[in-house]
């Protein structure tokens, strides 16, 4: 072979990736710099998409300009009874002197289009729902619902809670008496939740959209099983919540799929809420009736960290190997860590065995499941300051936000915001803030520098 991006091509395993989520893209965007052939299937028909511990990667990948720009820097987030009687505030202000970048808030409509443009429109097939997966004589085979099949050398999980491709992996595993008991227990679900994006006609309506700064506003219902909120992003967005709060008994009668989810669920939710107070100005239907149809969603707010999240040449990613509450807001950002770190495996793998994929399988898992169970306790404890109603999480609330001082949360938040991986192949983004990084693990190795030593072993190979 005479040159270096044959040679390694030959040593990358072709990749399907299952699911067109900000995960599935993040990992697609990093396999295509170094050569590996892949391919993302999404089950949708068409595409509808729906914190600073990234920033150095989207640095890296030179996109962090581009983010910024759809993006809005936020200070506080201001709590409300049902009245609009302030509780408390999280006051973020001086994160940018700690970690190098203000907390930013941003439309995750506008950050999936930002990935979405980065990938060849031919890497991405829709209308691919996966039935069932077999690993046969070296390679593993996708069955899909309209009758196709395709072989790839490593299939990606990135499919979300109700992964399809966890499912028929379990299966196999159970099968063989191989899966653990926890893993056979269903998610739990703790409550429902709808979002939207609205684009007011009248701005005049809401004169916080005249800042450059977002304001984030969550009402929680008093005695009640509700709470909503509210925060402004770029290009005067405003991205809206409602929550409901389940009961234990009602939560064990809640396992469906998010695509059960109808026109009219969605509607008799809008009913519940749309007479509440705005903690903007107005009710809650003010904002919900400027949101175009195709910008609501409504899902189950669950959580689950899975024990299993690879086997064989399978490996999951993202929400389909760890489910968490939206509080901490760290959905995302864990999907993103994931691409990461397996992408750096990946690129690591020093030929496409099977030996070296689960080798790769494994590192992945050693990094990122230990910071995963730290983080769904951190997350859940969120998600309770931010929503909790029982009598505990009420006083834990009113602590938190009116006794703690500010040095003690600054510092607990930077402690959060410690682990910030960063893509082995390409330069270090530095560290702009006075908090301190933990160190990056895993073998690095500089593109170029790659290509270069892949060209001279060829060179001696063909002498």
């Amino acid at each position: 072979m005479s040159t270096a991006s044959s040679e390694t091509a030959s040593t990358r395993p072709e990749v399907v990736i299952i699911g067109a989520g900000i995960g599935g893209l993040t990992l697609a965007l990093l396999l295509e710099q170094i050569d590996v052939s892949y391919h993302i299937f999404e089950r949708a028909t068409s595409i509808r998409p729906l914190g600073a511990s990234v920033l150095p990667v989207l640095d890296q990948l030179g996109m962090l300009e581009d983010f910024k720009k759809i993006s809005l820097p936020c200070y506080t987030a201001d709590m409300y009874n049902d009245k609009l009687e302030t509780i408390g505030s999280l006051n973020m202000k001086g994160h940018d002197n700690l970690l190098g970048s203000q907390n930013l808030i941003f439309s995750r409509p506008q950050f999936y289009q930002l990935l979405l443009d980065r990938i060849p429109a031919h890497r991405i097939s829709l209308g691919k729902k996966v039935l069932r997966t077999v690993e046969k004589e070296g390679r593993i085979r996708i069955h899909c619902s309209d009758n196709s099949t395709h072989e790839t050398d490593i299939l990606i999980g990135a499919d979300g809670a109700y992964s399809s491709v966890r499912q028929s992996m379990f299966k196999r595993m159970e099968a063989e008496n191989r899966l653990p008991k926890c893993d056979t227990e269903s998610l739990t679900v703790a409550s429902i939740n709808m979002v939207g994006v609205a684009v007011p006609e009248d701005l005049s309506k809401y004169p916080q959209l005249k800042d450059p700064f977002s304001h984030f506003s969550v009402v929680i219902g008093g005695s009640g099983s509700r709470s909503w909120g509210i925060t402004n992003t770029s290009g005067n967005q405003i991205c809206w919540s409602l929550i409901t709060q389940l009961s234990e008994s009602d939560a064990k009668t809640m396992h469906f799929r998010n695509s059960e989810w109808g026109p009219e669920s969605v509607e008799v939710m809008y009913k519940e809420y749309e007479n509440l107070l705005c903690p903007w100005g107005g009710t809650m239907a003010d904002v919900m009736k400027d949101t175009p149809k195709d910008q609501i969603s409504k899902v189950y707010l669950e959580e689950k960290l899975f024990k299993t999240w690879y086997d064989g040449r399978t490996v999951l990613l993202g929400d389909a190997c760890h489910k968490m509450l939206p509080g901490a807001g760290l959905g995302a950002v864990n999907a993103i860590h994931d691409a990461v770190v397996l992408a750096n495996a990946l690129y690591n793998m020093p030929d496409s065995t099977l030996g070296s994929i689960t080798a790769a399988f494994q590192e992945y898992y050693n990094q990122r499941y230990r910071r995963l169970n730290a983080q769904l306790k951190r997350s859940k404890a969120l998600s309770a300051t931010m929503g909790g109603k029982t009598w505990f999480q009420r006083m834990t609330r009113h602590v938190m936000l009116n006794y703690v001082p500010k040095k003690i949360s600054d510092s607990d938040f930077v402690r959060s915001m410690e682990y910030r991986p960063q893509v082995a192949w390409l330069p270090l983004a530095p560290n702009h803030g006075t908090g301190s990084v933990l160190p990056l693990f895993g073998k690095r190795e500089l593109l170029q520098d790659r290509r270069k030593r892949l060209q001279r072993q060829s060179g001696h190979e063909t002498q």
